[in-house]
């Protein structure tokens, strides 16, 4: 198992993820969004394991931005340029992700 968790410092649900992970003597690798931001090619990873509309952080102010925007392709552009936007947890493994906090889903994963 290869767990990834890309979130944000002073994210709550990024701290419990990680402190899921930590109870359980996973080794994870964390990745913070906002200093070192998804390739493109993760973006399109998790994008097609939970769909564009998940990852995107609806709460954020700048929220609108994106919502407006005409397609897909040009949603994932502005969420590679702009990190922030991205709802944190994500967690990977592998092919398969989640975004948020989904202890159920990652105890299918051991």
């Amino acid at each position: 198992m290869n767990i990834q968790i890309y979130g944000k410092a002073k994210c709550f649900d990024t701290k419990k993820a990680e402190r899921y992970f930590k109870e359980r003597r996973i080794k994870y690798q964390f990745v913070d969004i906002l200093r070192y931001g998804m390739s493109r090619g993760e973006l399109s990873s998790v994008k097609a394991a939970v769909g564009l509309e998940t990852m995107i952080d609806t709460g954020d102010e700048d929220y609108p931005l994106v919502q407006y925007l005409a397609s897909n392709e040009a949603k994932l552009e502005k969420l590679y340029e702009n990190p922030y936007l991205i709802r944190t947890p994500i967690v990977r493994n592998g092919k398969q992700a989640t975004v948020g906090y989904c202890p159920d889903t990652w105890k299918t994963w051991t």
